[in-house]
Order: structure tokens, then sequence, then C-alpha cells
């Protein structure tokens, strides 16, 4: 199973993240499929590639909750469920 999830880089007490897809099985700095996104906590920077993420997602991957919050802040969510036919509401 795939899950899109954070990958921590950075140095102590200047973390950022990665969004990667990877196996549920790899530990949390393990070998990714594919980088999908960046995400900077203390800049308060978020930089997603959509496209891969929705195909992920259609595909079958499941968000961790972080990568699900910072996708929904984002709109990812609300077009996956556009492009699926039904109504965020």
């Amino acid at each position: 199973m795939v899950k899109l999830r954070l990958k921590r880089c950075g140095r102590k007490q200047r973390a950022f993240y990665r969004i990667v897809a990877i196996d549920v099985r790899a530990r949390r700095e393990g070998r990714a499929l594919q980088k999908v996104g960046f995400y900077d906590p203390i800049n308060n920077q978020t930089h997603l590639n959509v496209p891969t993420i929705l195909s992920f997602l259609q595909q079958g991957a499941q968000p961790t909750g972080t990568v699900h919050d910072i996708s929904k802040k984002a709109g990812v969510l609300e077009e996956l469920l556009l492009k699926q036919g039904t109504s965020p509401f």
C-alpha cells in the first residue's frame, strides 16, 4: 500500500519536510517512490505537485493526517472530488 507522508529533512531545530509517496513498510527517511511536494513549517511555505498528488490519490494512496490537512488547505481534495463528480458540500 502507498501512503503520502512527510519525510524529514534539514538540521536540528530547522526541520523542513518533503511530501513523498512511499510504501507503508518503509521507514520515515526510507526510499520514496516519488517526491510530490515540500512543506516548511517554520516559514509556513508549501509547494505541491497537484497533478501527481491527484494521480496517486486516484490510484488508492492514503494521505497521513498532516498531509491530508496540508492538501486540504491547498485545495487539492476539492479538485479530487470535482474530478470524481461528487460535490464537496
